[in-house]
């Protein structure tokens, strides 16, 4: 039988990347347990640490131990990572967040075995992610274990995680089929013995049983097949019902290997006219997006980390998590299945793709191990293929890579559905939609650009332009610190009024909806961000609706747990925004409830009747110093829910709640304005020539092309973005982001200089003929 030992412990670390580290012992070092990360403190700084550092452990093993087949199981290792026992180089990972397995056995000896391990989290052009709105935190930031294995065993090797492979399907009114197939390993010579799944209910009790015999030489397949009538669906938050099947490997009288796995029964189907249909039920995806990371902590998170998280998940009421940008840990999924939360997984194919390997075969890698290692879980209902791939260069590799990806998802799990993550400026024609099952937009209207009713707008469009395809708004939110307050909230103030009125219309305009399929918040937490300097925080990104630490819900929690859930609550909105400088403050309850009475100073001020969420009392005058403001509302069953808040009035504003924005003008806002663009008439481009469509790369290749690209861009060189997207990015596509503030004339003034320019290839060109 398995034995999975946990290996956390008593591990050496150091930052001092010495190569004979693979076979000696460290000289120095620092004791350290695992879930780790290098980066717990420096995550939320521009220059946290970024190198190669190593981890190391003693092993002893027994003679008895090795009759055994053991492996290293490494949760993940952010974001290259190397086992090397006793001097021998036994696995390497190039996927920083998914598990990886190395086999011991063949390097171990009896006594003291030297286990080393390198991560490295600096930039590689061919490990993804390679430019992304979150810190790449290093280290071995989730658990470890060793696996104590018979010479029988399913195989752990395939990049998987369990080795055997679980579907369902509905093929009846009332019955579903289920299969489990995978591998069998026989390290010794041939024998005979089977394969049988037991399928359990809640109460134990079984109700499907199949068993296949098998002759086991070298590597064995298998496939079982059941049927189930009248299961117990799993039926999202209101009924995560699951059942829990047991493989087992027999052979000569007694088991050798076996794996339980919960499982639920249920149907998806997804449709433009009804929405997500789950069981045949429709429903709107009220979800959420989470990175993995934690204050204090980084991305080393642990089961209490995430216990948390889901805790606060159910609380806001959400039924489903878009879980960004990366493989999480495989706890979490287990946790979405066991509380009904319907996930969207997906690979950091993001950004930015590989210019090295026009191929990208790092995303396939990453994909493959996704889809292997959380494929038994229920809770996950699409695989997302790539995320604003295209916002810095699209080319035919792009496009081929996604459709690749979408062909492999198809053939590892033809059983769910593909989802992609445009962003905004991906055209609502473009071929790129066609690509997958599902199509999600990163909406930041009202934030980044436009105005926050032009969400409405993209919808329709989108719509009138595919009528046939399912649409998700898989990103939108805006950056919130809760120190900042405003009576009339506006784009970029960073306070909490802005936020709570920029996500109100979010949710009326997909609830409105029914080809919106849904939306998912960004974020449900704030993250780490190492290269962000904003909202009065540096190393951050303030989207959440819950801060960091996890210590302080936003207001906009509170409205979505209006909307979305059915625990009875009121609650009191601008508690943070003590100081009211105003004699008469408009007074917002936040609530599920429908009848709720307010007062102040215990003075009785007003009874409201209705269904909305917000509810407002208007121009409720405050007196001098503290007023104590409380809220009551009753539920269905007559309980009395209650919150109270003190609004303290003064006579001049308080600075404190208004984010200071540095004076920008003289640099970067008009920047492009000391150069003349009063020629506006664009010139025919001639090939062979340098123009604004050819990589910022390809013209630090000729000296003239360079230097027209820093006349116009010096100032931006120096920036992370734009170092990292150098030699895929082009004039044109910079002239498709907000940050760079291109206008169309500067782009026509750019053509008539870089035009003239012969690229060195034309020019061998012309010698030949």
């Amino acid at each position: 039988m398995i034995r999975e030992i946990p290996y956390n412990e008593n591990w050496m670390f150091t930052k001092n990347n010495e190569p004979a580290y693979a076979h000696e012992r460290m000289k120095e070092g620092q004791f350290v347990s695992l879930p780790h990360t290098w980066n717990a403190e420096d995550g939320c700084s521009s220059d946290y640490y970024r190198g190669s550092c190593w981890y190391q452990n003693l092993l002893t093993v027994s003679p008895e131990d090795l009759t055994k087949q053991i492996y290293l199981e490494i949760g993940a290792a952010g974001n290259v990572g190397k086992i090397y026992v006793n001097g021998c180089l036994a696995e390497e990972s190039r996927c920083g967040y998914a598990m990886f397995r190395a086999n011991l056995t063949p390097y171990l000896k009896a006594g003291g075995n030297l286990i080393s391990i390198m991560v490295d989290n600096t930039y590689d052009n061919e490990v993804l992610p390679l430019l992304a709105d979150f810190t790449f935190y290093g280290g071995l930031y989730r658990e470890v274990k060793l696996l104590m294995m018979e010479d029988l065993h399913f195989d752990v090797m395939d990049n998987g995680r369990d080795g055997v492979y679980f579907t369902q399907k509905k093929i009846g009114d009332r019955v579903f089929e289920w299969a489990v197939q995978g591998q069998v390993i026989n390290e010794l010579s041939p024998t005979t013995g089977n394969v049988r799944l037991l399928l359990r209910d809640h109460d134990g009790n079984v109700v499907s049983d199949s068993t296949s015999e098998l002759e086991f030489e070298g590597v064995t397949p298998f496939e079982l097949r059941g049927e189930i009538v009248d299961p117990i669906l799993w039926h999202g938050v209101e009924r995560p019902y699951l059942y829990t099947a047991t493989i087992t490997i027999s052979a000569a009288g007694r088991i050798r290997d076996s794996r339980q796995i919960e499982i639920g029964f249920r149907t998806i189907e997804i449709t433009t006219e009804q929405g997500l249909l789950l069981n045949g039920s429709p429903l709107k995806l009220n979800g959420v997006c989470r990175h993995q990371d934690f204050a204090g902590v980084g991305n080393a998170v642990t089961k209490s980390h995430m216990e948390q998280d889901i805790a606060l998940i159910r609380e806001v009421g959400a039924n489903s998590i878009r879980l960004a940008h990366y493989q999480h840990d495989d706890y979490f999924y287990s946790l979405c299945d066991r509380h009904g939360l319907l996930v969207w997984a997906e690979i950091p194919f993001i950004s930015v793709p590989s210019s090295k390997d026009p191929e990208n075969q790092n995303a396939v890698e990453q994909l493959e191990k996704l889809v292997k290692q959380a494929f038994n879980h229920t809770s996950i209902y699409c695989w997302g293929v790539q995320n604003e791939i295209t916002i810095a260069v699209e080319t035919e590799y792009t496009h081929k890579t996604i459709n690749k990806l979408v062909d492999l998802v198809n053939e590892w799990d033809p059983g769910r559905y593909t989802a992609q993550a445009n962003i905004n400026g991906v055209e609502d024609n473009s071929i790129i939609n066609s690509y997958t099952d599902v199509v999600g937009y990163n909406l930041y209207y009202g934030w980044y650009y436009g105005d926050v009713q032009d969400l409405q707008k993209r919808f329709d469009s989108f719509h009138a332009a595919n009528p046939d395809i399912p649409l998700i708004l898989s990103e939108y939110g805006v950056d919130t610190n809760p120190k900042f307050h405003s009576y009339v909230p506006k784009v970029k103030d960073y306070t909490e009024e802005y936020q709570l009125m920029f996500h109100h219309n979010a949710i009326k305009a997909i609830h409105e909806r029914p080809f919106v399929i849904g939306g998912y918040v960004w974020n449900m937490f704030d993250f780490g961000s190492a290269n962000r300097k904003e909202g009065g925080e540096t190393g951050r990104n303030l989207k959440g609706l819950v801060t960091f630490d996890r210590l302080t819900k936003k207001d906009a929690f509170y409205l979505y747990k209006a909307y979305w859930s059915k625990e009875p609550f009121v609650h009191l909105a601008g508690r943070r925004f003590v100081n009211r400088h105003q004699a008469q403050n408009d007074i917002m309850v936040l609530t599920n409830l429908q009848d709720v009475r307010v007062y102040v100073n215990n003075a009785f001020i007003a009874r409201i009747q209705s269904d909305e969420a917000v509810k407002i009392v208007k121009n409720v005058l405050l007196s001098e110093g503290d007023n104590l403001v409380r809220v009551e509302g009753v539920d269905g069953r007559g309980s009395v829910c209650m919150d109270e808040m003190v609004l303290h009035r003064v006579y001049e504003p308080d600075e404190s709640y208004i984010h200071v924005v540095e004076d920008q003008s003289k640099n970067v806002v008009n920047w492009f304005e000391k150069f003349d663009l009063s020629e506006t008439e664009a010139v025919p481009l001639k090939d062979g020539y340098y123009s604004t469509f050819d990589t910022i790369e390809d013209l630090y290749s000729n000296e003239a092309a360079k230097a027209v690209f820093l006349k116009y861009f010096g100032h931006v060189t120096g920036n992370p973005f734009f170092e990292v997207t150098m030699n895929v990015m082009s004039i044109e596509k910079m002239a498709q982001l907000e940050f760079y503030k291109i206008v169309p004339e500067l782009l026509i003034a750019m053509n008539k200089e870089l035009n003239v320019i012969q690229k060195v290839e034309a020019e061998t060109s012309d010698v030949q003929q």
